[in-house]
């Protein structure tokens, strides 16, 4: 049998061997190439001590890389059982270094992963399942308490969810809820972009590496309610806030005039032409009632 460097085999082989093809159902599309891998480990920074989450590992090229970046562990959580007897290989090379959740990620908690890193930094690498990807992102950036349990985020999405993820509304067409929230706490940019062919099988579209690093200290609001509100701004972005906002505001007992005029902002503004600190004052000028409603509807 040919084996790679890393002395284990090559992933189409293991591929093969396994009945791994991807499934469009699961989001899967698998990177054969093991210098592809390697960069998006290094993109992680220094791995030394660090506890790696990675999500949809499939046939593990990406955790075959981590590991031999020098992650004191990775844990791998896969909800494909095929995915199964591959990663357990891994484990073999590298013994104690690889622990696999055999789970949905969007059902493991911070928690969890706190209890399995053992007190080590958590960081997030991933070749992000594209059906899950946003939702994943959004619930590790909605995290409480701030900072986060992860050190740093290092993940590939589709090139048009990466623009989206780091736009301002310089780029109007691409600012919405995701910048905001992203932007809020975090500091975001694209490292690098990936071509088709690189997968198999090749989507039709390009994908990004995108980096976010958690803001230590972001400026103060609910993220429950900056969340809400942008939801309700951009869902109608083609109107002015003071429409726009009118369902979320009248439950609360607000006035989008006066609430509007508190935060700073023009009634006639537009969702796209309000920066993230706008919004924050926004979520801010709410108030009480406002965090009491949202309090009320989580539970």
């Amino acid at each position: 049998m040919t084996l790679a460097a890393d002395g284990l085999p090559p992933l189409r082989e293991v591929v093969a061997r396994c009945g791994l093809e991807a499934r469009k159902a699961l989001g899967q599309n698998f990177l054969f190439d093991l210098n592809l891998t390697a960069k998006i480990a290094r993109a992680a920074g220094p791995l030394e001590g660090v506890t790696v989450v990675e999500v949809g590992p499939g046939p593990g090229g990406l955790t075959r890389a981590l590991l031999a970046a020098g992650a004191k562990t990775v844990i791998a959580i896969e909800r494909d059982a095929r995915a199964l007897p591959a990663l357990a290989e891994i484990g073999d090379r590298w013994p104690g270094r690889l622990e696999v959740i055999a789970a949905d990620a969007l059902a493991v908690t911070p928690g969890a992963l706190i209890a399995k890193a053992g007190g080590s930094p958590i960081r997030i690498c991933a070749n992000l399942p594209y059906n899950i990807g946003t939702r994943l992102l959004t619930g590790w950036l909605e995290s409480e308490p701030w900072p986060p349990f992860f050190d740093r985020l290092t993940l590939m999405f589709q090139r048009e969810v990466a623009l989206r993820i780091v736009a301002t509304p310089a780029e109007r067409a691409d600012y919405g809820r995701l910048a905001v929230l992203a932007g809020w706490r975090a500091q975001t940019r694209i490292l690098f972009d990936v071509p088709p062919a690189a997968f198999t099988p090749a989507p039709k579209v390009v994908s990004s590496v995108v980096e976010l690093v958690p803001r230590a200290a972001p400026d103060p609001c609910d993220a429950r309610v900056l969340t809400a509100l942008t939801q309700a701004a951009f869902g109608q972005r083609r109107k002015m806030l003071r429409q726009s906002l009118k369902a979320f505001a009248a439950p609360r007992g607000l006035d989008p005039g006066e609430w509007l005029g508190a935060a700073g902002l023009a009634p006639t503004l537009r969702a796209e032409e309000v920066d993230i600190d706008g919004f924050v004052r926004l979520a801010r000028a709410a108030g009480p009632r406002q965090l009491g409603a949202e309090a009320e509807g989580a539970a």
